[in-house]
């Protein structure tokens, strides 16, 4: 179970990089083309990485690779996108909710990756433990109403009055996006040495930085940032939030490669335990950023969810 100890580490580590993130996407970088750019443009530097494991594909092998580089780029900036849009305890629970049922049913479908019953049923709660840490209420509609209520979600008015239905798209997107990209390295993962693979695989989404430099909006907005972030103290800062995130990836990488995707994907029902526990601490300090209401109903139904998780991971270990 080498592949439990390691997701729960990539998760905790995780937990901190969104908050960090939602800080710097409201208060230093207002674009999710900008930030995206910023993150992938290191992604270079993991060839160092090759020193431990030499490691050179086949042509055929090299183009899966970049494509699933190039594929974790474009989740990145979706996923951004929904960040920026609202709260960081609003927007994972949507895409970590949705992520491990789209890796289930494509790992299923595309890799034959199935998982017993045992672990289905720990799947199972751990998306409902997390569900339940992670939304801020729960209301019973009746069918009328939620019928009305999905049609003023998904009703075609402009997004610029409709932001609700704005963040809900751009979380479905980043959420299938996720768990294509998952679904796709563990296929890699299966085939290739791993660390060799995760090398070439960031190669791709170093690509897709350099291609987004050719649209001449985005680049813009890019070189702007730039001019304003020689000013910036928040430098250091952006870099150890990085250093974090490329250790949290590399780790639930590693995770993947050793173990179920989905199972690995479900257990981000413990990374939003880990957030909630941050954004209270933070929202004392700064309110504007970090938002988290606990009533008493809304609080007895966290409780409930972290009685789930650790009921998923019971079942899931034993």
């Amino acid at each position: 179970m080498i592949w439990l100890s390691v997701a729960v580490l990539s998760y905790f580590i995780n937990a901190g990089v969104y908050v960090a993130d939602k800080f710097l996407l409201s208060k230093k970088i207002h674009s999710s083309i900008t930030y995206a750019f910023y993150v992938g443009i290191w992604s270079v530097l993991n060839f160092v990485l090759l020193i431990f494991s030499p490691y050179v594909p086949n042509l055929r092998w090299f183009l899966i690779d970049l494509s699933a580089g190039g594929l974790f780029l474009l989740t990145m900036i979706f996923w951004y996108k929904a960040l920026h849009q609202s709260e960081a305890t609003r927007v994972v629970p949507i895409v970590g909710g949705l992520t491990p049922i789209f890796t289930l049913l494509l790992s299923y479908f595309f890799i034959g990756d199935i998982i017993s019953k045992q672990h289905f049923v720990s799947f199972s709660v751990l998306i409902a433990g997390g569900t339940l840490i992670s939304v801020k209420q729960t209301k019973l509609y009746l069918p009328n109403k939620l019928i009305e209520r999905i049609s003023n979600i998904l009703g075609l008015i402009h997004a610029k009055y409709r932001p609700t239905r704005r963040l809900l798209a751009n979380s479905l997107i980043s959420a299938f996006c996720f768990a294509a990209y998952y679904v796709l390295i563990k296929y890699i993962y299966s085939h290739q040495p791993f660390l060799g693979s995760f090398v070439w695989s960031r190669l791709g989404t170093f690509f897709g930085v350099l291609i987004i430099l050719l649209v001449p909006s985005w680049r813009k907005s890019i070189v702007e940032h730039q001019k304003a972030a020689k000013q910036n103290k928040n430098v250091i800062f952006f870099l150890l939030v990085r250093l974090l995130a490329a250790l949290a990836f590399i780790l639930i990488n590693w995770a993947i490669s050793l173990g179920n995707v989905a199972m690995v994907n479900v257990l981000q029902g413990v990374q939003y335990l880990f957030l909630i526990i941050l954004v209270l601490i933070l929202s004392k300090k700064f309110p504007t950023i970090y938002k988290e209401e606990l009533g008493r109903g809304v609080l007895l139904q966290k409780i409930l969810g972290v009685i789930l998780v650790s009921i998923g991971l019971y079942i899931l270990i034993t």
